[in-house]
């Protein structure tokens, strides 16, 4: 009894960790909550006396248990749907402080949580494990049962998809300046300076998930300024999710992702420092297509 006791006791110094771990896996406190129970229970079956770093091993089986939830979780999304998704994202589980979940995003940085959950599971597990918790890619290795130099070459390749483009940055420095003034512009309803950045003919498309049943379209800088500055006055009477900056295949767009979960993108068409094109893009098939990737700086 007293050796059990000694056990928990290790085992809740490493909770912190190990729930930062599934979290990173998982993208949700209350199943980054249950992996970490899972690791308890299968600590509380062994023998500790086999244990040689208890720390290394909690560590390695709560990676296994969301990597095996990560896939079971990649199965059903595979499933066709006959219902549409659900609306606004709510915890599932009266167990998770929505606070407490909000400052644990804010940690890990809600871009990096909509990055990570465009990876393959064992691509979210190699780049979680090494890049941010220093794992040794043997140890990875025996997890995702693959060679070291093969988990070198998945963590590899997830790192390539999380950091992203091809694009010269000079190009991306150009966007990012011409999206952050319209946002900025936005943000303070200016419908002047809206036109400034507006290309005269601009086009700006939202899909059937945000005007159901057909979309909307809007030609011209006057006509997108004017909805830019109502939406503006409308989203100033309630709280609104902060806009992310990303890269959206492989230029500068906006992504709206509470607590790192994916809701909306925007993609803009940036020519001679004008926005020419705006998409906005809802429906979660058209989501699950796009290369989203981390915009440095």
């Amino acid at each position: 009894m007293e050796q059990h006791h000694g056990l928990a006791e290790r085992f809740e110094e490493s909770r912190g960790h190990l729930r930062g771990v599934a979290y990173r896996m998982l993208g949700s406190l209350s199943e980054a909550e249950d992996a970490v129970q899972e690791s308890w229970l299968r600590l509380s079956r062994s023998d500790p006396s086999e244990v040689e770093n208890l720390g290394g091993w909690l560590t390695t089986v709560v990676a296994r248990v969301s990597l095996d939830m990560l896939r079971s979780r990649k199965s059903r999304r595979e499933e066709p749907l006959d219902t549409p998704a659900p609306g606004p994202v709510v915890s599932p589980d009266a167990r998770v402080d929505p606070e407490q979940e909000a400052l644990l995003a804010d940690s890990v940085g809600l871009a990096m949580l909509v990055v990570l959950e465009k990876l393959a599971p064992t691509e979210r597990l190699a780049f979680v494990l090494h890049d941010m918790f220093a794992v040794p890619f043997d140890e990875i290795a025996a997890i995702v049962g693959r060679s070291p130099t093969a988990a070198r070459q998945i963590a590899s390749r997830a790192r390539r998809r999380v950091r992203g483009s091809e694009t010269p940055p000079a190009d991306l420095y150009r966007q990012r300046e011409v999206v952050n003034a319209f946002l900025s512009a936005a943000r303070a309803g200016d419908f002047d300076a809206l036109l400034a950045v507006l290309d005269p003919d601009v086009v700006h498309r939202a899909d059937r998930a945000m005007t159901p049943p057909h979309g909307m379209e809007a030609r011209g800088a006057t006509h997108v300024a004017k909805g830019a500055t109502a939406y503006s006055r409308k989203a100033g009477l309630t709280p609104q999710p902060q806009p992310l900056l990303m890269l959206v295949d492989g230029a500068v767009g906006v992504a709206v992702a509470p607590l790192g979960r994916l809701i909306r993108v925007v993609t803009f068409t940036v020519v001679d420092r004008k926005i020419t094109e705006m998409n906005v893009i809802a429906d979660p098939t058209r989501l699950q297509e796009l290369d989203l990737a981390l915009l440095d700086g």
